[in-house]
């Protein structure tokens, strides 16, 4: 209808026939990746294929994404300051003291460890989360002593989540085992597992399933994964059904990241559906994520999202004052909905091997 009124145009602008190959080299792109990944699922073992194929409805969205998008979604002179009430200092959050109330916040709670990452750049090749950091004992032995330290102080029942990898998977399942008379219950899931792309064919470099054919052919997408990851596991839909209401999320590897009571029955009591730890910005964190205000709205900024000729700019501790320490709390229900109504919308990231 709208070719047959307005002749050749679209949205005003003339249609050349390079739009016209781009937009059908993209659609042709979506078509061929699609029958890729339908043979990659014939190849899958029967217990993961219904697995690989929820994987692959995610990767399929991404790649949309990828080859519909043009450019950087934040346009730099459209970040403005941060509004005064953005950020809550943490000394004027009230302090948790009754222990009868500390206990149902406590069992309300889930405590989830993102442990996808390899130790490689600390010298190990296993795992991040086994590498010993004091007296001997790993991010992982320390982890578990503090859940356990809450659980038993509380009487209360907080169980940990690790979030695991491909890769980090088989050796974790291995270890946890002897945390078994511990008084924490240990959960996983793991997180998506994509195929690598060609980037002159667009295609996946993988020949089958099996990651151990070829370990480079497949990667762990970002964090941002999370959230479709936790649903797809099911462990989401049981801790709302077991009365679980909030998740604290943060890196194994970050032993400062610890259950913070105060955050937790800010949370809990007033109904926050997401709340990120930030702190001050020094020259150490350049690199961080930052907070800004975009379009009214705050919004986490990673350097990657930064065009290069503002990367100098984004290093500025005067421009953006505040560290994304990636210790997250939101509630369940609020993720759940996100999920269900498809309202997450996670910028695509490239990253070039």
């Amino acid at each position: 209808m709208a070719d047959k009124k307005f002749g050749r145009r679209l949205f005003g602008h003339q249609r050349t026939p390079s739009m016209e190959f781009k937009e059908l080299t993209k659609k042709d792109a979506q078509i061929s990746l699609a029958h890729e990944l339908e043979k990659l699922t014939k190849t899958a073992n029967m217990s993961e294929k219904e697995m690989m194929e929820k994987n692959f409805e995610g990767f399929q969205r991404l790649f949309s994404k990828f080859i519909n998008e043009s450019g950087t979604s934040v346009h730099w002179d459209k970040i403005e300051r941060l509004p005064k009430d953005a950020i809550k200092n943490y000394s004027e959050l009230p302090a948790m003291s009754d222990k009868a109330q500390i206990k149902d916040l406590l069992n309300q709670l889930v405590v989830i460890k993102l442990n996808g990452g390899l130790g490689t750049s600390m010298g190990c090749s296993g795992p991040k989360s086994v590498i010993p950091v004091r007296n001997d004992l790993t991010f992982l032995d320390l982890t578990v002593q503090q859940i356990e330290y809450l659980n038993k102080t509380y009487d209360a029942d907080v169980p940990l989540v690790l979030m695991n990898s491909f890769n980090t998977d088989e050796e974790t399942m291995k270890i946890i085992r002897k945390y078994s008379g511990f008084k924490v219950t240990i959960r996983t899931f793991n997180q998506s597992r994509f195929p690598r792309i060609n980037k002159e064919s667009l295609m996946p470099i993988a020949k089958s399933c099996r990651a151990e054919d070829d370990m480079e052919a497949w990667y762990p997408p970002g964090h941002g994964d999370f959230y479709q990851s936790f649903s797809n596991s099911g462990l989401l839909n049981e801790f709302i059904e077991q009365g679980k209401k909030v998740c604290f999320i943060s890196n194994i590897d970050n032993l400062g990241a610890t259950v913070d009571l105060n955050i937790l029955g800010q949370c809990v009591t007033e109904g926050y559906d997401f709340i990120m730890e930030v702190t001050e910005k020094t020259r150490a964190d350049v690199k961080g994520g930052t907070l800004i205000n975009y379009e009214g709205k705050l919004r986490l900024l990673e350097v990657a999202q930064v065009p290069k000729d503002h990367e100098e700019d984004f290093k500025s501790v005067k421009k953006f004052n505040v560290f994304n320490t990636n210790n997250l709390w939101m509630r369940l229900d609020t993720v759940q909905t996100n999920i269900q109504e498809g309202l997450l919308d996670i910028e695509v990231i490239v990253n070039p091997k």
